[in-house]
């Protein structure tokens, strides 16, 4: 933090940012100026004769640029905040001795950045806990237990592997910034190791080393390393063979697939069994099911790769969502029909809809493609007590829990009356 060479990095993304702020406020004239400036440059090396390689570089810089206004605001926002973020000391990150970002005992601003930062990690930390004990394709798996033992001893090896596989991420994190400090920290440019230019020619987004104050050293500052490429990453950062990062990247894989598959069988099985064959009753053979449910698991599963491909959002907003999702829509039922008897069918019924409903509109209330179109009166006013979109099941449990128990009250069945013994 106090070297000068990490000052005049944070200068430069200062001033980078800066620069798109300013673009914004014209976005039209900017955009149009961009493009003269690049195609005057291409006229000027065509009239040079320059080389070859330099007009192809200037032509796709060309050709890169936002095809209109809109494309061109969006993009330059992103990239605005990626480089006020990055601007900040340690990239944005807290200090390694501190558990969160901000200071309790700092400025105003300082504290409570130290305050949502706590209550955002305890958001989370609650919606995964949660949100495991009720993720439909983990509860298909105690079925195959066939006596009440067998399943008990399932719940207590899958907690000991959920805890251990959450205490680790934790333990990962540490050693990944050591790597780094250690590694790559103040090492010349023209030392970087291999596996930096092989993963930035995999996707320049997720590895990133720019020398930002031109000293020809890199600073941690200048890093960028993407979320999403650190677990494959970690074997190499630590002098591990490349073999090892695909051995990992395949059991990513297989415990990708192997999710996918659970979630599709329960999602297909849902839609055949639960709502075609028992909103209607219908005569149909064992084969005629499994043939439609396979045809609704394909559908489902390319209206998945569809949205996929289309590239919403990172990996880990999507599967924080549906953590939060799980726990808001399926956990206030499970605990209130284990617990209490008095759970009604529409009891059930209202604090699923409820709490889902509720984590669902508070995650699209943030959207910014959304914000972006729908009224305002619509959507949610800002954070609710600071709670990023991803923890909304803080909001959605509660809501279930109190939905299910009303409703319940209000629709249970009358108490059945004693029969009443006539003596003679």
């Amino acid at each position: 933090l106090a070297s000068p060479a990490e000052y005049q990095v944070v200068a430069a993304y200062l001033e980078r940012a800066r620069d798109y702020e300013a673009r914004l406020q014209n976005v039209d004239v900017a955009l149009e100026d961009e493009r003269v400036a690049i195609r005057e440059r291409i006229r000027v090396l065509r009239a040079k004769n320059a080389d070859v390689g330099l007009i192809v570089a200037a032509s796709r810089e060309l050709a890169a640029l936002p095809r209109d206004a809109a494309a061109a605001r969006e993009r330059w926002t992103r990239l605005m905040q990626e480089n006020y973020e990055r601007a900040q000391p340690l990239g944005g990150l807290p200090p390694h001795s501190h558990a969160y970002a901000g200071y309790p005992d700092g400025t105003p601003e300082e504290q409570q950045a130290y305050t949502d930062s706590r209550r955002n990690f305890l958001a989370l930390m609650f919606c995964l806990m949660v949100g495991t004990a009720g993720l439909p394709h983990l509860l298909m798996r105690y079925y195959t237990s066939p006596t009440v033992a067998g399943a008990r001893a399932s719940v207590a090896w899958s907690l000991f592997f959920i805890a251990l596989l959450y205490l680790s991420a934790p333990a990962l994190a540490v050693l990944v910034k050591f790597e780094v400090m250690n590694n790559l920290v103040g090492s010349h440019f023209d030392a970087l190791p291999n596996w930096i230019a092989q993963w930035a020619r995999v996707d320049a987004s997720l590895l990133s080393i720019e020398d930002m104050n031109g000293d020809g050293i890199v600073q941690f500052g200048e890093i960028h390393l993407g979320a999403d490429l650190i677990m494959l990453a970690t074997p190499e950062l630590g002098g591990l063979p490349y073999v090892v990062s695909g051995l990992v990247a395949a059991g990513g894989l297989a415990a990708a697939l192997s999710t996918a598959d659970g979630l599709l069988l329960t999602i297909s099985n849902a839609l055949v069994r639960d709502l075609y064959f028992q909103a209607r009753p219908r005569n149909a053979s064992p084969e005629q099911r499994v043939i439609l449910t396979k045809f609704t698991l394909l559908a489902v599963a390319l209206a998945a790769a569809f949205v996929a491909a289309l590239k919403p959002s990172d990996i880990l907003p999507l599967v924080s969502a549906s953590f939060s999702l799980a726990a808001s829509a399926f956990v206030p039922v499970m605990v209130l029909g284990i617990f209490w008897r008095g759970t009604t069918r529409q009891g059930a019924v209202a604090g699923m809809l409820c709490g889902l409903g509720l984590a669902a509109y508070y995650m699209l209330s943030h959207v910014p493609s959304l914000r972006a179109t729908l009224p305002h009166w619509l959507l949610a006013d800002g954070l609710w007590f600071g709670i990023q979109p991803i923890s909304a099941g803080v909001f959605g449990v509660p809501a279930g829990l109190v939905s299910a128990a009303l409703v319940s009250w209000l629709t249970r069945p009358p108490p059945l009356r004693p029969p009443v013994r006539l003596e003679m």
